[in-house]
């Protein structure tokens, strides 16, 4: 099929990527010219394993292009919005602009019988509005297809989903929605992915209850951490042993320094604006909540590091592991890790942090702190050390090794990813959260 997608920052370029190496004709569109510069050259403009291969791929094959022109859009019969819905300056709530605006500059160039697929997360009532907005500027419809993509793997994610999700209008306007909708994920329906059709206002809840799920799963643990810490209690064996039940289930029962990205810190705010706006802000006022447990957290690595190096960082080298506030990412939005760090050099002391994807997006923030791309660099007179990204080379980091580098053997683990016995065997102070 035609395809447009609008928006060409992290959803967007996976999905247009993805969509082309499945067969279909693809135009990436974006307002922003340097992004889809480097695109049209096959360079992603951010790091995510395996997005190079597949968009030279689908670039090889003829199958996808990029524009900044949005009348590039016209002749496509489906056109997904993958634009940003960032956090309002001020507010918890969604920022809509880029949104509304992709839809405004987009309904001049709809013929009759597209379909505009909405992806980015939104507010309830979002879809409602917008398919009004295209039903009266054109004879184009909506449908409501909410992404799972989980940084790291959205490759993955996009070409082989755990799920699908239409949300479409009824009678024959949710049957033209969903027929087309058929046809582009031919693939991964062949596979047996599950399928869900409902309405807009399913739709729209699904992506932010999951996202309000996981990070509730994520705070809680967090706040189990916070009890342990003052029973002697060890909060990785009491994840152990509450996730061996089938009801709970081990995922995302890690503590630590707490989420964090372009994701579930402002959709859970987002969502309990929203709430608030439909007169039912205390169904999700615990949400409030879940988000001060994960921004305690980041606080608590910092207290950790103060006390260990003698209730002062003042001019003491603390050497940061990780920047990004996941793995396999170089995304540093809202993370904790970079948060962390500058909190630190905040508090005077010397911090020099690595990270394999995320220096220079990390520089670009903050360029007050101090970056290198060597671990060793990093480690060399250290302080004490704090890893706070888990990239398998930090937690694989042999301590004697480490220990031959740093002035003080004193290594605070903010995602409880070493093992304290091996750990303080080759001499360290071990702190890690919640556990002995």
């Amino acid at each position: 099929m035609r395809i447009s997608v609008i928006g060409c920052g992290y959803l967007g370029a996976v999905h247009a990527s993805a969509m082309a190496e499945l067969g279909h004709d693809v135009v990436g569109i974006d307002v922003d010219a340097a992004k889809i510069a480097q695109l049209a050259i096959g360079k992603p403009p951010f790091f995510e394993p395996g997005l190079p291969e597949v968009l030279t791929s689908a670039m090889s094959s003829g199958r996808l292009r990029f524009s900044t022109d949005i009348a590039d859009a016209a002749g496509s019969q489906v056109h997904f919005i993958a634009v940003g819905t960032p956090q309002k300056p001020g507010s918890y709530s969604a920022d809509l602009r880029y949104v509304d605006a992709s839809i405004e500059s987009l309904i001049p160039h709809l013929a009759d019988g597209d379909l505009v697929v909405g992806k980015s997360t939104v507010p309830v009532g979002t879809a409602a509005r917008l398919a009004d907005l295209i039903e009266a500027g054109s004879g184009a419809s909506l449908a409501w297809n909410p992404e799972f993509l989980r940084e790291g793997f959205a490759v993955q994610d996009t070409i082989s989903p755990d799920r699908l999700v239409y949300g479409v209008a009824p009678g024959a306007q949710g049957e033209h929605a969903t027929a087309l909708l058929n046809q582009i994920y031919a693939t991964a329906l062949a596979a047996d992915t599950p399928l869900v059709i409902t309405d807009y206002a399913t739709a729209e809840l699904v992506k932010v209850a999951a996202n309000a799920f996981l990070a509730t799963k994520i705070s809680f643990i967090n706040a189990m951490a916070e009890i342990a810490e003052v029973t002697g209690a060890d909060v990785t064996q009491l994840a152990d042993a509450i996730g061996y039940d089938g009801r709970i289930g081990r995922r995302f029962l890690g503590a630590g320094v707490g989420f964090g990205g372009g994701c579930l810190p402002k959709d859970i705010r987002a969502f309990t604006a929203r709430a608030e706006e439909l007169g039912r802000g205390e169904s999700v006022a615990f949400l409030k909540e879940i988000d001060k447990i994960n921004l305690r957290r980041r606080q608590r690595v910092v207290d950790l590091t103060v006390g260990a190096l003698g209730d002062s960082v003042y001019n003491a080298k603390v050497a940061v592991l990780g920047l990004s506030f996941k793995p396999h990412s170089d995304d540093v939005r809202d993370s904790p890790a970079l948060d962390v760090a500058v909190q630190l050099r905040g508090l005077g002391a010397e911090v020099v942090a690595t990270d394999p994807q995320a220096i220079e997006n990390s520089r670009a923030r903050h360029p007050q702190l101090q970056y290198s791309s060597s671990l060793e660099d990093t480690l060399r007179g250290a302080d004490a050390v704090v890893l706070v990204t888990e990239w398998p080379e930090f937690r694989h980091l042999d301590p004697v090794w480490a220990g031959a580098l740093v002035r003080t053997k004193t290594v605070v683990d903010g995602r409880n990813a070493l093992d304290p016995a091996v750990w303080r065997a080759a001499g360290w102070t071990y702190h890690g959260l919640g556990r002995p």
